[in-house]
């Protein structure tokens, strides 16, 4: 069994044992698998099962592979706009039978994302006169229902220009 560090991420203990491994067949004919995994510290029995195991591996992720190449092009379609949800929903109008589960770790592998929305509810324009404050910035009140203070310019109206300089509303 391999070496584990304490407190260390079970993800990453896996990457580099992977990276172990990967070394391991790459220079064992120079040097021979059982002096490579004894400076690595890994067991030779482990590296002979990752290599008799490296076909269903590769079976495994073949089907990942090609989703992650349909992904690519909605997202490229999109030009780059389309999130997991949306990419997810593009794949279902092409009768591909796929969950936003699977799309979301493949499109994370692949290092895609979607654009994500910036939210500003006022805009302030810079030439509107100010609001006068007529209660000197002072929002604590002696008596209840003596003092009322909000913010509305968010507010759409129908056909009216919006109140914080943006476009009307429909």
């Amino acid at each position: 069994m391999p070496h584990r560090e304490v407190g260390s991420n079970p993800a990453v203990v896996s990457s580099r044992l992977l990276t172990r491994f990967q070394f391991v067949a790459d220079h064992r004919r120079r040097f021979g698998v059982k002096r490579l995994c004894t400076i690595l510290g890994i067991a030779r029995s482990s590296f002979c099962y990752w290599r008799k195991t490296a076909p269903a591996r590769a079976a495994r992720h073949a089907p990942d592979a090609r989703l992650a190449g349909r992904i690519q092009v909605v997202h490229a379609e999109s030009d780059g706009s389309y999130g997991v949800r949306r990419i997810t929903a593009e794949l279902h109008e092409d009768r591909e039978r796929v969950n936003d589960k699977r799309i979301a770790p493949v499109t994370r592998g692949i290092g895609l994302a979607g654009l994500r929305r910036k939210h500003r509810t006022t805009v302030a324009d810079p030439a509107s006169a100010k609001a006068t404050d007529l209660i000197g910035r002072d929002f604590t009140a002696s008596l209840p229902n003596t003092k009322y203070v909000g913010d509305i310019t968010y507010l759409p109206v129908a056909g009216v220009k919006s109140l914080n300089g943006g476009c009307p509303t429909s």
